[in-house]
């Protein structure tokens, strides 16, 4: 399969605003998305946080941890707001990702290539679409072919079967075929690691990180 680049982002994106944009009225934009704690917003927010901490990662190449700038999204800003944001730092992430240089790495609890920075960038993306379209109610599922191509490099153990429905089970989303859903899990994007930290706890704390109810810090 081939790496994962700056257009497969792109896709996602495009994906998430088509999914997401005709539905950014009404109040469940602040009841918990899926399974998560954070709200639907909220939960949107933080896929702009980390879409920008990528490009911030690619385009500065730290190798000992992430680069210490925040994005901040006001309290006022509506849900048809934080899409476009969104969609912005989708956009910086697609530049740094056309633009890094053959061999670029910098760190993701370890050396990451740029190919892991666009498979977790579409992977932020489809399964927080996917939590976000439960809190709102709407029957949608993430496309397959992404959906594989994240199994690839970021899961390279998971099990056979439908991707949409391992990718799911792999992030604690969902059980699978007799297996219980995870509770914690992680995925694999630093080169040359068996595994990375955990990304996230089943029961509700989106990727495993901090933010919570904030709508400041990436927290890597």
């Amino acid at each position: 399969m081939r790496a994962m680049d700056e257009q497969d982002v792109g896709r996602a994106v495009a994906e998430l605003l088509a999914v997401l944009g005709p539905h950014t009225a009404g109040p469940r934009w602040h009841t918990p998305a899926g399974t998560l704690e954070w709200t639907c917003r909220e939960t949107a927010v933080h896929v702009a946080h980390d879409l920008l901490a990528y490009a911030g990662q690619l385009a500065g190449r730290p190798d000992t941890g992430y680069l210490p700038f925040d994005l901040t999204v006001p309290a006022t800003a509506t849900p048809a707001e934080v899409l476009q944001v969104v969609a912005a730092c989708g956009g910086l992430l697609r530049s740094a990702l056309t633009t890094a240089a053959p061999g670029t790495l910098a760190w993701h609890h370890g050396p990451c290539d740029p190919a892991g920075f666009a498979a977790m960038g579409v992977a932020e993306v489809l399964l927080h679409t996917y939590d976000i379209s439960r809190g709102l109610g709407l029957p949608w599922l993430p496309p397959a072919a992404p959906c594989a191509a994240v199994l690839a490099r970021l899961f390279p153990g998971a099990p056979a079967g439908d991707p949409v429905q391992v990718l799911l089970w792999s992030t604690g989303r969902a059980a699978l075929d007799g297996r219980p859903r995870l509770t914690s899990w992680s995925w694999q994007a630093a080169v040359g690691r068996t595994q990375d930290r955990t990304e996230g706890r089943a029961e509700g704390r989106a990727e495993g990180r901090t933010e919570g109810r904030t709508e400041g810090r990436h927290r890597p």
